[in-house]
This record gives C-alpha cells, structure tokens and sequence, in this order.
C-alpha cells in the first residue's frame, strides 16, 4: 500500500508567506537569491523577529514586503527610507530593515537616504542595484553604468553613475558594504552584521536583470554571474572614492565602513527630551 507523500517544506518557510508563492521575479533576475540572503541574515543574526519590520518601496525589489512573513510595508515610490524612520522614531526598540532597488532608494528616494544616512538614523538598509529601472521596461538609472544600453539610452548611457557606498559614507553611513548575489556567504555575513550595527547600515548587492538590462547589453543572467566571478575584487577596507563600478579594471568588493557614533535617538535624546522625563523612565526601567 502506498504511503502518502509527506509534504516537503523550504528552510525559510517561517518567513515566508507562502501562500504567495510562486513569486514574480523573472527567470535569471537575482532578486530572489538577495532576498533569501537576507532573510537567513535575519534568522542568523538572533535579533528578535516578533520587533522586526521590513519596509520596501516601488520597483521588482519592493515587491520582497509581500512576500515576508513578518510586519512589513509596501510604500509608495521612493518613499521606503522616510515610512521606515517615522517606525523607528515611534518605536525604537524595532528592527527596521529597507529592502528596495537602485531606482527607488538612489533617483526618487536619493534626498531621502542621504539625509537618513546623515542623521544615523538607526536602519539597515539594503540595495539590490540591477543598473537600471528593471519593473517599468528597463530605463536609464542613477546607476546605469557608462555607455550601457537602455530603453532611454539606446546608443549608450552619456552620463556616470553613482558610487554608492561612496555616497553612502561621505552622508554619513556608520555601516557600508558591497557585495554580489553569487557572493552568497559573504552577502549573508554582511547582512548580519548590518543589522546588529548600531546606526545607519548600508549593504549594496549587485543583482542581474536579465530581462530589461541584460537584453539590451547582449549579457545573459549567467554571463552575469561570469562577470561577478572573473570582474570583482574582495578588498575589505578598500577606499569609498575609489568604489566606482567598472567591468574593465574590476569591481571591488567587501566590507568598506564600520564605526560607530551617536545615533538619530540618540542626539535626539540628549538634545530635546527634558531631563526630568528621561531620569523619570530610568527609574521606571
């Protein structure tokens, strides 16, 4: 007689809410590996995950607050960093986490990571960077690499890129790092310790779009991952002005920042609380 089949379950089911599998990322795309990575970082890491919110905005990223099983937030474009400051302002014992992509968090949303990044508002944000605006066919972002192709730049992108994790220092980050989805253990390891960093934590992960980017530039999602092998540097501690992406000379790699400073709360605090009210919760403490 035969038995019935037990029903097999994925390592990160918890996390997950499954009833929306299949998710929606396209074949190739390296979303889903970053997603994971973050997801075993959290678990990993032993913060609590019942004080764990993850936030995203618009974009293919964005769409990993659905996906989450935990209390999470899909915003409106741009908008993830400024949602995930009023939670962690309002309540500061939460583990704030922004998932999103380059378009989100560096064109529309730029103002806004900049100015959280300066306030070391305590989040840990992480980037995937795919180079272009994958969700809405594949337009030139603040991170289209020079003379790449795109649906608005058909001849080659004219203008230079950010450096992120240069842009994410010089506003102030006290967290920063930069690694790809084929570096998994280092990605996850990272991730860890983004979110057990005090302050504001920066982890860029370059992601192939296979679809929009990749079509476009005659690079498949493996060739891709070819180019994350043979291209890319580890240089831990590495300068942030000399972190600009480039395929010839190769793509650093690592862990680049880690130091500590007051944070957001922390000023605020000590700035605008009366003293009376804070030697008043000491004592309830």
């Amino acid at each position: 007689m035969n038995q019935p089949r037990k029903q097999e379950t994925h390592p990160l089911d918890g996390l997950l809410r499954v009833d929306r599998i299949p998710h929606i990322w396209c074949p190739g795309c390296g979303i889903g590996t970053a997603f994971s990575a973050s997801l075993i970082a959290m678990r990993e890491s032993g913060i609590d995950l019942e004080k764990t919110v993850m936030v995203s905005g618009i974009g293919c990223s964005g769409r990993g607050a659905g996906y989450v099983n935990l209390d999470s937030y899909h915003t409106t474009h741009g908008r993830a960093i400024p949602f995930a400051t009023g939670m962690k302002l309002a309540k500061p014992e939460l583990n704030v986490v922004v998932f999103s992509g380059d378009g989100d968090l560096f064109a529309i949303g730029g103002n806004h990571f900049i100015h959280a990044a300066r306030r070391n508002v305590d989040l840990t944000v992480v980037c995937v960077n795919n180079f272009n605006y994958g969700m809405t066919g594949g337009q030139v972002a603040a991170t289209t690499p020079i003379n790449a192709r795109t649906t608005t730049t058909p001849a080659g992108n004219p203008d230079g890129p950010f450096n992120l994790p240069l842009l994410a220092y010089a506003s102030g980050a006290t967290y920063v790092a930069r690694w790809t989805i084929l570096h998994t253990r280092e990605l996850m390891e990272s991730i860890q310790e983004a979110l057990l960093n005090r302050g504001f934590s920066f982890v860029e992960i370059l992601s192939p779009c296979p679809i929009n980017y990749g079509r476009r530039n005659k690079e498949s999602g493996i060739a891709s991952l070819k180019i994350y092998q043979d291209k890319t540097i580890i240089r831990n501690d590495a300068r942030p002005w000399e972190l600009e992406i480039d395929f010839d000379r190769g793509i650093v790699l690592g862990k680049f920042i880690e130091t500590e400073r007051p944070t957001c709360t922390d000023r605020y605090d000590s700035t605008c609380r009366p003293k009376e009210l804070l030697e008043g919760e000491k004592t309830l403490e």
